[in-house]
Parts: structure tokens; sequence; C-alpha cells
């Protein structure tokens, strides 16, 4: 199945060879050349131009967006929806807010072209772990396009089944879902990343109290000094806390204990601001979530943290994000 892909960065260029590996065929654009040069050598068709790319794609086309949400998105959408034609699909797979999606969706709707949003987990590992996706849109579209999305998931792995499901596997337990109408992938994703902040913020300020236990500021008979890249490895075997995040924070602790290649101060996206005003407007109390994302806007005030520096890290762990505020 073909399938145009727009930004091969981080994780749109990964998507197109998950693609490839399971026979579909991309055709790629990307506004630096070599970026496309390397998915052609692997396999795809390089198209140096938005123009060029609808043009090699067999109809009803199919084009996913995978640039940073906002302005970027925004055009290139504009810019795809007077070069597609009716029956057409413009998939939009980065973080964009679902209010958006569904604005987006009605205006593409009078021009007989289909909108579908996906949240897409996995960053930089997701070529060989898979995606977990969280799609919205009309469901005749999402069936259609369901050849692209099994081969992107995960698929069942060796995670075991959920105790009460039977039968025949569902779309969730192969790592992806048709969550509702447009603008319900990116919302359930937005609140995937919230969820995201609190679980990271806990793992960070834990470790920051298990290094803290060394302080000279302690009688010396309650100083403990503890091994912490030993505690997360024991943790990821057997433990009720053991996680992704922990993976990610056990292999930053054995390359660099000290982490003195992270800064303290921690960047955040907007998924995290998204996720509070939304708590805000359906009057959801999200103390966690709420306090997590306060924290990193801490971090970057003189005198962060250890468990600042361990955010970073984790963020860095999976998805390759920079220390740059977003």
């Amino acid at each position: 199945m073909q399938l145009g892909i727009v930004g091969l960065g981080r994780m749109g260029g990964n998507i197109a060879r998950r693609l490839m590996r399971h026979g579909h065929l991309p055709v790629v654009h990307d506004r630096n050349g070599a970026a496309i040069d390397a998915l052609v050598i692997d396999g795809a068709r390089g198209a140096q131009s938005l123009e060029a790319m609808v043009s090699l794609l067999d109809k009803p086309r199919a084009v996913w967006v995978m640039l940073p949400a906002g302005e970027a998105t925004e055009q290139t959408i504009a810019q795809l929806a007077d070069l597609l034609e009716a029956d057409d699909v413009i998939i939009d797979g980065g973080n964009s807010l679902y209010k958006d999606d569904i604005r987006r969706a009605d205006t593409l709707a009078t021009r007989q072209l289909h909108y579908i949003d996906v949240g897409t987990s996995g960053g930089v590992w997701g070529l060989e772990r898979g995606y977990c996706m969280m799609i919205g849109g009309e469901t005749a579209i999402v069936e259609r396009l369901e050849p692209l999305f099994v081969a992107l998931a995960p698929g069942v792995g060796d995670i075991p089944r959920t105790e009460g499901r039977n039968g025949t596997l569902g779309r969730a337990e192969q790592g992806y879902i048709h969550a509702g109408p447009a603008g319900a992938g990116h919302y359930v994703k937005m609140i995937h990343n919230g969820i995201e902040y609190g679980l990271m913020q806990a793992y960070a300020e834990g470790f920051d109290l298990l290094k803290s236990k060394a302080s000279a500021a302690l009688p010396a008979e309650q100083r403990f000094d503890l091994d912490l890249a030993e505690i997360a490895e024991v943790w990821r075997r057997g433990s009720v806390v053991t996680s992704w995040l922990l993976d990610l924070t056990a292999n930053a602790l054995v390359s660099d204990p000290q982490l003195d290649s992270f800064s303290s101060a921690v960047a955040d996206s907007g998924e995290g601001r998204w996720t509070i005003d939304a708590a805000v407007e359906q009057a959801v109390p999200v103390p966690v979530l709420s306090s997590a994302l306060f924290a990193r806007f801490r971090s970057r005030q003189p005198q962060g943290t250890y468990a600042d520096k361990l955010l970073s890290a984790m963020r860095f762990g999976f998805g390759g994000h920079s220390e740059k505020f977003e």
C-alpha cells in the first residue's frame, strides 16, 4: 500500500522504514534533501516537493504529515488540501491540539477530503518496537488505512492477554485503537502525555530522595551511600513499579551515574499544558499532572536538582529530546 510521508525527522523516517519492512511503499518528502536520499536508498520513492509527492501516489491518496504541531503542520495541510482531490486523506501523526483536528476535519470535508488524527507514541524506538497509535476520524477511512496501522503497530508480542479478554485479538491488543471521531486520537494522546509527565516526575523525585540519603546534613549513622544504578536495575525485575521509563532510567544511570551530561532545565512540549487546560475546562482535578508540569517550569530557574537531570535523561532516552524549550 502506498503512503505519502511529509517530515522525515526522529519519527517520520522510521515510520517509512517500518512500513517498507512490511511491504508498503512510502513516497517521502522533507525540506532536507539528505533525509529524502537516505530513505530512497532504503527503498522509498523520493519527492522533492509536495506536488511531486502527490503526483506519485495512486488514487485515493493518503498523506501522513509528521511535523511539529503548529504553523508547520497548518501550512503543510493547507498546501496539501490544494493539491489533493476528492476522497483523498490527510493524516496528522504529530502532536496537534485536538481542537485543531476538529476544525481541520470540518474544513477539509467541505472539499470532500478526509482527515485522520493519529496520536503516535514510540519515539526513536518505534522502528524496532512499533508505534502505539490512538486514531481519530471516520470509521470507513480508518478501515481503509488499516493495513498501514497494522504494520506500524507493535503487534501482540510477548505481552500476556489481559484476564477476561477472550476470542479474537482486538486492535488495542495489537497496539492501536480507533478512539472516535476527528480529534479523539490526539485527545487520548494528549492525556497519555500528561500521565507521562506525572510518571516521570515520580521516578525523578524518588531517585533524588535516594541520592540525598548520602547528604552530610544527615547524622552519620543515617547516611546511606546508595547505588542508584543497582536500585533501578533490581526494580526492573519483578517490582510493581517496573516500566519502560524505569528501563530508560536504569540505562541512564549505568552510563552516567551523576547525570553530568544533562542540565537541570527540563523542557516541556504542548501536550502537557493542553492536558491541564482540558482539566480546567472539564473541571476535573489533576493535582499530580499539574504539579509535574509546574515542576518543569521550576527546573528552569537557578539551582535545579538531580531529579530534574533525571527527567531530561528519560526524555532523551525515549524520544531523543534535546534540552531546548519546545
